[in-house]
């Protein structure tokens, strides 16, 4: 095998409760995960010797190689096996970063799921997520993806079940916001709540509209706050009939929950945002292209 090809599906967060801070300063979460539609594109292929990353559109903001996720992956991968695996990666990035989608976890789960198919490595999943958690707190979920609680600062993964059929109509104002910024802030609001609880009911009942009544997110009241854009895009979401609303992850992307694609389809076409997509629960992180 000379090259591998792979969708690196974003993640949407139906539930994030903030429970506590850890010695460390990391937050304790409780997160109830689910992988969507929206994907990077990431090829992988076999080179003479040394990294090489390419990245599309070209303006694409996904910082300093060193500091990339898909670069971290490969380094911290061969720092563990104790060789180096030469391979050139082109990222076509479809994942707004700065958002809450996960996409810079994604690309990583999807360049270690890569190489290990590559250069027939033999991972386990425990094994690609142990690498992965060095990386970012959302690497380890998207490694196998689907949907899944999340605890600990999200890198302890339980499944849960599978929502009932939906879409979700994601969209995201031209502002992102830095994660570490929403967090200080909610320190300092001392808010929280109890969303993940009611997620899981209603999933494991298979309850679309009680689904759609329990989203929620603790840093969303923050977020609004820093980005005023984000309350606005989770009232048009409602008022262009979504059965739900909420902000992802740490934001700036909220999304709509629709009964089927129609609605969902009618609802974009009355929102203005510079980032807007009809999106359908995956089972996977990461697929084969």
């Amino acid at each position: 095998m000379r090259e591998v090809r792979l969708r690196a599906h974003a993640k949407v967060n139906y539930a994030l409760d903030v429970v506590g801070v850890r010695p460390d300063g990391y937050h304790e979460l409780r997160t109830v995960m689910q992988s969507i539609s929206l994907a990077d594109e990431v090829e992988i292929g076999r080179i003479s010797e040394g990294f090489e990353l390419r990245v599309d559109p070209p303006h694409t903001d996904v910082g300093p190689r060193e500091k990339n996720t898909a670069y971290r992956a490969w380094r911290l991968l061969c720092d563990r096996l104790g060789e180096e695996l030469p391979v050139r990666i082109a990222l076509r990035k479809n994942i707004p970063a700065g958002a809450g989608l996960g996409g810079g976890s994604a690309d990583a789960a999807a360049v270690l799921r890569g190489l290990d198919g590559l250069f027939g490595l033999g991972l386990s999943v425990e094994e690609m997520r142990d690498v992965g958690k060095e990386i970012g707190a959302d690497v380890p979920f998207c490694v196998s993806g689907g949907t899944a609680l999340g605890e600990g600062v999200g890198e302890i993964l339980s499944p849960a079940p599978s929502p009932p059929d939906h879409r979700l109509l994601v969209v995201k104002p031209r502002r992102g916001a830095d994660t570490a910024k929403v967090y200080r802030a909610y320190d300092a609001s001392s808010a929280g709540g109890d969303v993940a609880d009611r997620v899981l009911s209603a999933l494991r009942s298979g309850d679309l509209a009680g689904l759609a009544g329990a989203l929620g997110n603790d840093l969303a009241p923050v977020a609004r706050a820093m980005v005023p854009e984000v309350a606005e895009l989770e009232r048009n979401l409602l008022e262009a009939g979504a059965m739900g609303a909420s902000m992802t992850g740490s934001g700036t992307a909220v999304y709509g929950l629709f009964r089927d694609e129609d609605a969902a389809l009618r609802a974009k076409e009355k929102l203005d945002a510079p980032f807007a997509g009809v999106c359908v629960p995956v089972p996977r992180g990461s697929d084969d292209v």
